[in-house]
């Protein structure tokens, strides 16, 4: 199998490269593709070196069997035709294809069956809030139907890229030496602070992040729930939470739950008031698994429960579900191992 990544320089393309050889997937060649800014950078994969390639609109995506692309809606709209002209199966980690009819959303513990449908050879890679929730949602919704979702994000600066982690610790280490700190990547100084802003704006008053959030989690569960997010940057480096206030068609025991999350693939259970055990971003950095915990019974609902999650946002929040979604089709056999 010939694999490549599209994107290799930035945050997720690095994770792709620490994944790919973690969970020692079968790739035989892996190339690696960027900007003219990434171009001729070396990454060691395997014990070998590897450069980067120019991203253009040639041939060298012939042989080419799976694509993970992670440089940005736009790239992936401009390349996708060069990416998958010759068979290659891209699975895209931009916002470009999600919600196109013609391009499964696949998260493989809630839908990895879609990933078998692309008329288009591209399989997209939901947004990472969207991910967290929706692992943790699908052991939930085989108990009883969801009706509804409200969530409160709290996302950490890894959630818009390298650039931001850098700028996030940046502004902490110039406070510190009396420095005033800078603000490009975000719209505020992001230390010592929260904003209640991730994306832009739409007109009904919720951000395209919000909104990606009601419509992904529809999509992936092929559910008719609704969900009111609230999405919010927080000074935390790596790793995203979200309190999440669910109501079921039928009165969920929060036992039930717990015994169903606790057995459910993707989930880690951490959730022991007595002893102070829950998820935090401190801890869920780095993992795999969705991390949830305070699960009880929603005091303004008879049918809610109420929970808190965490999860590493580049790695199953980006980079691994689709390195999963990879396996899934090896699995199956639709990708050759």
């Amino acid at each position: 199998m010939k694999a490549a990544i599209v994107g290799a320089s930035g945050a997720v393309g690095q994770e792709f490269l620490k994944i790919l050889e973690e969970r020692n997937f079968p790739a035989d060649e892996l190339v690696l593709f960027g900007s003219s800014r990434s171009a001729g950078r070396r990454y060691k994969f395997r014990g070998k070196e590897l450069e980067v390639k120019l991203l253009q609109h040639n041939d060298d995506f012939k042989g080419v069997d799976v694509a993970f692309t992670s440089a940005g809606a736009g790239t992936s709209r401009e390349f996708a035709e060069t990416i998958t002209k010759y068979g290659a199966v891209m699975i895209d980690n931009s916002s470009a294809f999600r919600m196109d009819a013609d391009v499964p959303l696949v998260v493989p513990e809630c839908n990895a069956e879609d990933a078998l449908v692309r008329p288009r050879g591209i399989i997209a890679n939901p947004n990472c809030t969207t991910i967290l929730m929706v692992v943790v949602l699908k052991p939930i919704e085989a108990l009883s139907h969801i009706t509804r979702i409200h969530v409160a994000s709290y996302q950490s600066a890894s959630g818009a890229g390298a650039q931001a982690m850098a700028e996030l610790q940046q502004q902490y280490a110039d406070i510190v030496a009396g420095r005033p700190a800078r603000a490009e990547k975000f719209a505020y100084q992001l230390a010592y602070n929260v904003i209640p802003q991730i994306d832009v704006f739409t007109d009904n008053g919720y951000t395209k992040e919000e909104m990606k959030m009601f419509n992904e989690t529809r999509k992936i569960l092929h559910s008719d729930v609704r969900c009111s997010a609230m999405c919010v940057r927080i000074s935390s480096l790596r790793s995203h939470s979200e309190a999440v206030w669910i109501e079921t068609e039928r009165p969920l025991g929060v036992k039930e739950v717990q015994a169903a999350l606790a057995a459910a693939p993707g989930v880690t259970l951490e959730d022991d008031p007595a002893t102070q055990t829950y998820p935090m971003p401190l801890f869920t950095g780095g993992k795999d698994n969705v991390f949830v915990g305070r699960i009880r019974k929603d005091l303004a609902n008879d049918n809610g429960i109420t929970l808190w999650l965490s999860g590493d946002q580049i790695k199953k929040g980006a980079a691994l579900n689709a390195v999963q979604i990879a396996e899934y089709l090896v699995a199956c056999g639709d990708l050759k191992a």
